[in-house]
């Protein structure tokens, strides 16, 4: 690309890229053959641009120059989060996802503290076993907002060199006022946050990868006998299904769509229907979600800004399953999302039904990290709890286990040389 004049900040280039190519061209002087070829490598020149500002910056500043990246549809950082009310009560489904994810925490602790030679992880993130209807529940709850609000959201675990670790404070630090530790914090190398799911991930993968394949040949055997047995007639009717039919490939079948015919003026041709709707049937289940993901909340993603704001310190979300474990930064999630063209396979935005219907981003466990390549599943028991006017609950707690880290993967998620 050859460039006559064209010295711009990073903001200008923003601005200008997301203008009209042609003025672009205009305003800065730039010969170039190809504007459709042009707005490709000012894209790749636009990256380089990026990456090379960011190396010039500490943490919080490369996240806060993303955040101007994402589209305000998905969350717009310039408007103030709401703050939430108490919930009333909890259900027993609740407090077994909670000692759930209390079991997912204690096993990364266990994990890094019984494999490291180097680095010790520290309980941080807020936790009390207080419950919605428990007395006390409503000032713990609105505590726990005026923190977010003041420096964040706490991630579960911090990791610190043990050079940089206060035997003083310990293990846990959870219960102690931010402001008493902030120096503490800010010498810490990463903030983990731990969730859970309640999947055995590797037979997940393959009954999704048998579905695939039982259906890819479904697929493949409608499209064959179709086009062998009713060419002559679709051709009667035009040469637009033929097309389609051709068209589909084990590689873009995941963008396969049609409107399929209703035809029923004759036998043959009410056979054909039927064997273009048993098509796109299977079509549509080829296409459903087939990856299990790591799942931070779209509302988290401002508190957890708001956190690597106040301490300027890397922040990363695990996801364990009950076999394995995977992570990712949480700057890589808010790359992700500020590329329209990898929704679909890399990740998705919905509402979670399991997680009181807030609107989640679904990362495919595929593009994240393996940073635990087996776990030996816990213990389990179901607890009876009294509630308030006799309401009883049951929920089960979880106890053991052992997470088997793969030490390569998570030095490089952390970016650091030893372990």
């Amino acid at each position: 690309m050859k460039f006559i004049c064209c010295k711009l900040t990073l903001l200008q280039f923003n601005d200008l890229f997301n203008k009209s190519i042609y003025e672009f061209i205009g305003k800065y002087k730039i010969e170039y053959n190809s504007a459709k070829t042009l707005k490709k490598d000012c894209l790749k020149m636009f990256k380089y641009y990026t990456n090379k500002q960011r190396e010039k910056m500490n943490y919080h500043e490369q996240i806060r120059e993303i955040t101007k990246n994402i589209p305000t549809t998905i969350v717009d950082f310039s408007i103030s989060r709401d703050r939430t009310n108490p919930p009333t009560q909890a259900s027993s489904n609740f407090i077994t996802n909670k000692e759930q994810g209390d079991w997912a925490e204690d096993l990364i602790f266990r994990a890094i503290n019984e494999t490291s030679k180097n680095y010790i992880a520290v309980r941080y993130g807020k936790s009390d076993s207080l419950i919605a209807g428990d007395k006390g529940f409503d000032k713990f709850y609105n505590d726990f907002q005026d923190e977010l609000d003041t420096i964040g959201k706490r991630p579960d675990l911090l990791i610190f060199r043990k050079a940089d670790f206060d035997e003083e404070l310990g293990f846990n630090i959870s219960d102690i006022e931010h402001s008493q530790i902030t120096d503490y914090v800010k010498k810490s190398i990463a903030g983990l946050e731990i969730r859970s799911s309640a999947f055995l991930i590797q037979k997940y993968e393959k009954e999704m990868n048998d579905r695939t394949k039982h259906y890819l040949n479904i697929v493949f055997e409608i499209k064959n006998k179709i086009l062998t047995e009713y060419k002559e007639l679709l051709e009667r009717k035009g040469k637009k299904y033929i097309d389609i039919l051709e068209s589909i490939t084990e590689d873009n079948i995941q963008i396969i769509s049609f409107r399929r015919p209703s035809w029923n003026a004759t036998e043959e041709l009410s056979t054909l229907t039927n064997l273009f709707k048993e098509l796109k049937e299977a079509i549509k289940i080829i296409q459903k979600r087939d990856y299990l993901s790591i799942t931070p909340k779209v509302e988290d993603l401002k508190v957890v800004y708001k956190w690597i704001e106040t301490f300027n310190v890397p922040h990363f979300y695990f996801q364990v399953f009950f076999d394995k474990s995977y992570a990712i930064s949480f700057k890589n999630i808010l790359e992700m999302i500020t590329e329209p063209d990898k929704e679909g396979k890399y990740y998705e935005i919905s509402k979670d039904i399991k997680n009181q219907n807030k609107t989640t981003i679904k990362i495919n466990t595929k593009k994240t990290t393996e940073i635990a390549y087996k776990i030996d599943e816990p213990e389990h028991k179901s607890i009876r709890r009294e509630m308030g006017r006799g309401r009883l609950l049951f929920y089960v707690t979880f106890d053991g286990g052992t997470a088997y880290l793969d030490i390569d993967n998570l030095k490089q998620l952390l970016n650091i040389d030893d372990f």
